[in-house]
């Protein structure tokens, strides 16, 4: 606030409020350049340019960032250290560019030659180097994202329009790195932490529509001067001749598709991923149909060039070459990137959106075709073809055809300007709703079919965990009963128990049995219960435990007695501090915090080293169904302590049954804060009637044994899976979990894993593997071998 009311004064005093300065006029004594800090000697400007905007644009800007960027780095490193940032990145930054600068001007480099007379006067610099100086002291999550687009944001403009203004605060977030790591104590990480999907998604798609705004930033007045402002020739060519509208449109298209792409990239759309490798690799060719020589004026006669005229020359060459890098490395980035866009379009939209583009591309050429041959004052005969196949590419890859005149006739004219534009607006829109296009209405269908089995009943704890994403549906002939599965390797893995009454148990296994080998699919059931394990020895399967699920009943849930002393402790401390719950769905959640439960997932899969796994471990995106519960802590100064999301079970239409899927707790939450949401959970399920609690399953767990029981036989199975647990203890903590929900004094019912053929075993335990992890690549092995082996 104080620095917004500071530049409105100093704009005021400066007279830069009401009016832009004038073009060529002398610097005033508070603006920072070559000219005036270095060659008049006035050294205090880099100081007092921080405190003065330009022009009114400028201003807005400054008092806009000054109440939101500035502020969020106030609330993460306090005033004072925010002031020590802003005047120290600040004006150090501008003062190193001003040194670069000159260094530059002095061997004949162009763009420091171009900007040495002119200054600056500009606040954005220091609020860029405090923002990013306070990114060292924000959470995992909000730091990548700070870091990501400010830098990605700043180089935009240095790179396409390329004034001083931006090459100064670049230097000042850089500065801003360093400062940051004196400030904050432990180990300084520049590096890139693992995001979750969404996340990443989401910052790839920054990335690539960063890289179409930037053109567009050197096509504004006045110019683009950086190093890839030459790819603003390419687009600008028709911008700015007078071929009207339609030319304009053209030119840009390449822009408007890497845009689209970018929004279906955040969505992990296959095809978005394809539009935008095709898009940058048209980008690509673009310097191999630069203007020529003498439009770049980049002819050089040998007998008396100077060494600055060769500097000159290459310099332009690099530029050149880096146009040509720029949106090569973005299709590296989305080749290296392309596991996380994997949802494809319904083939039905497929063949709606190549019918839609194939018949409009016919439709415009032919119209064009015809009338430029039929109409006096068309096109030559001779350049017919060439120019109708020139009206659909962007103006800078035109040349490519060479050159052909511009029709005389009106019609002619009209087509010759608006068939391309028209048929690059139909690809937009079809593009944009195909992106948009998700299940066909069968699949929906079958879908809501599967819900209304589950509502009705038959279905056990982990059932609702069938309606998420990647799993198919399979009906019996009758409809009474359904199974959520899922191929992978041409093994079909049926997740838990099928939905069916009991007496529909064994005939529905059967015929789903029968359903695969129609289909040569090698059946498995994980995570079954105990009521199918009759069927599963009729048919001479095999059968082993993989995990144990931990069962509370409400309906007799309370604290008392020296076995829960451990919960009661802690459900009796967030009592005693104030901690609420609230009980809601995703849709009933307030924006913020809903906005902090995302924040607090974001947080915790970036400080893991391996990837989020999936399957029967539901994400963001499961909690956002309408049936799913969240139970949410939410300490007595309304920061949330915790979140978990509980998925029901239901009979005749009523929840009687609620499994535990999500947990995650706050930065600061209090000491035993899941005992106390999961105590509060059951005591809420107690009073709506709910019969059955389930913590879920723990895998790879043996349940404990009880007073006089002793263990059973070890075999090569049970060892193997003794052996597997431990192994991957440190990576997923199976152990760990099982050992937190011993603590509710549960009831354990064990889960089986049911299979034909144990020589399948290997390809199951593959298919198994890709299910909970499916984009795990060699990195992520990598990161497996190196947390086994702590």
């Amino acid at each position: 606030m104080a620095l917004a009311a500071i530049t409105l004064l100093t704009a005021a005093m400066a007279g830069t409020l009401w009016k832009f300065p004038t073009s060529g006029q002398d610097a005033p004594w508070w603006a920072a350049g070559v000219s005036n800090t270095i060659g008049e000697g006035l050294w205090w400007t880099p100081l007092t340019a921080l405190f003065v905007a330009e022009n009114p644009a400028q201003l807005a800007v400054v008092v806009l960032l000054s109440l939101t960027a500035l502020a969020a780095a106030e609330r993460l490193i306090g005033s004072r250290r925010t002031a020590l940032a802003f005047v120290l990145t600040g004006a150090l930054g501008i003062a190193v560019g001003i040194g670069l600068q000159w260094l530059g001007a002095s061997v004949g480099e162009l763009w420091a030659q171009y900007t040495q007379e002119i200054f600056t006067g500009d606040p954005t610099i220091g609020i860029v180097g405090a923002l990013v100086t306070a990114s060292a002291f924000a959470p995992t999550l909000w730091r990548r994202r700070i870091r990501l687009f400010t830098f990605a944001t700043v180089l935009m403009f240095v790179l396409y329009s390329g004034d001083q203004n931006n090459f100064y605060r670049l230097t000042a977030g850089l500065l801003g790195l360093l400062l940051g790591a004196i400030l904050r104590p432990g180990p300084f990480f520049l590096g890139f932490r693992r995001s979750s999907h969404a996340e990443t998604r989401s910052l790839v798609a920054a990335v690539v529509a960063i890289s179409a705004l930037g053109p567009l930033a050197a096509l504004l007045p006045p110019g683009g001067s950086g190093p890839l402002s030459f790819v603003s020739l390419f687009f600008g060519t028709s911008v700015a001749g007078s071929q009207g509208l339609g030319q304009v449109l053209l030119a840009l298209s390449p822009l408007v598709l890497l845009l689209v792409a970018a929004g279906g990239l955040r969505r992990g759309r296959r095809f978005a991923l394809i539009l935008a490798i095709a898009s940058n690799a048209a980008i690509s060719v673009l310097p191999f149909t630069a203007p020529s020589a003498d439009d770049l004026n980049l002819t050089l006669d040998s007998t008396d060039a100077t060494p600055g005229d060769l500097l000159a020359v290459s310099e332009l060459l690099a530029d050149l070459m880096a146009a040509l890098l720029l949106p090569l490395a973005l299709i590296v980035l989305l080749v290296i990137t392309r596991r996380q866009f994997q949802i494809r379009a319904p083939r039905r939209s497929v063949r709606w959106f190549t019918v839609t583009v194939a018949g409009s591309f016919v439709v415009l050429a032919l119209a064009y075709l015809v009338a430029a041959v039929a109409i006096p004052g068309g096109v030559a005969p001779g350049a017919v073809l060439a120019s109708t196949v020139q009206r659909f590419m962007p103006g800078g890859l035109q040349p490519m055809l060479g050159t052909v005149a511009e029709p005389t006739a009106p019609l002619v004219l009209f087509l010759f300007q608006w068939v391309g534009p028209v048929f690059w607006i139909v690809f937009v829109l079809a593009s944009i709703k195909l992106l948009r296009a998700t299940e066909t209405e069968r699949s929906v269908d079958d879908e809501q079919r599967f819900r209304e089995l589950l509502r009705r009943g038959g279905g056990g704890t982990l059932s609702f965990m069938g309606t998420w994403k990647g799993n198919v549906y399979w009906f019996s002939n009758d409809g009474e009963s359904g199974v959520a599965y899922r191929v992978i390797n041409g093994i079909a893995i049926i997740l838990s128990d099928p939905v069916a009454l009991d007496h529909r148990v064994d005939p529905t296994i059967r015929e789903f049995v029968a359903f695969c080998d129609a289909n040569s699919w090698v059946p498995v059931f994980y995570s079954v219960h105990g009521r199918t394990l009759p069927t599963f020895a009729a048919l001479n399967w095999s059968t082993m435990p993989v995990g144990e699920e931990t069962l509370m009943h409400p309906p007799t849930f309370d604290l008392a007695g020296k076995h829960w002393q451990k919960v009661r402790s802690a459900s009796n401390r967030g009592t005693r501090e104030g901690v609420t719950t609230l009980w809601c769905s995703w849709a009933e959640l307030p924006p913020l915090m809903a906005t902090r439960i995302n924040t607090i997932s974001e947080q915790w899969v970036s400080e893991k080293e391996l990837p989020e796994m999936g399957f029967t471990l539901g994400g963001m995106d499961e909690l956002k169904d309408p049936e799913v519960k969240l139970l949410l802590a939410i300490g007595n100064d309304g920061s949330l302590q915790a979140i978990t999301s509980w998925l029901p079970s239901y009979r005749d239409g009523k929840a009687v049954g609620y499994t535990l899927d999500f947990m995650r707790r706050g930065e600061n939450a209090i000491p035993g804060i899941m005992e106390f949401v999961i105590a509060a959970a059951a005591f809420r399920m107690k009073d709506d009637g709910v019969e059955v609690l389930s913590l879920s399953g723990a895998p790879l767990a043996t349940k404990p044994l009880t007073d006089g029981q002793t263990p059973a036989e070890s075999t090569a199975m049970t060892l193997l899976l003794d052996t597997l647990a431990n192994t991957l203890e440190p990576a997923y903590g199976f152990h760990s979990l099982f050992k937190f929900k011993s603590k509710f004094n549960p009831e354990y019912q064990t889960m089986h894993m049911a299979f034909a053929d144990p020589l399948k075993l290997p390809a199951i335990g593959v298919a198994i593997g890709k299910a909970y992890l499916p984009d795990m690549g060699p990195k992520d092995y990598r990161a497996l071998a190196r947390t086994l082996a702590k």
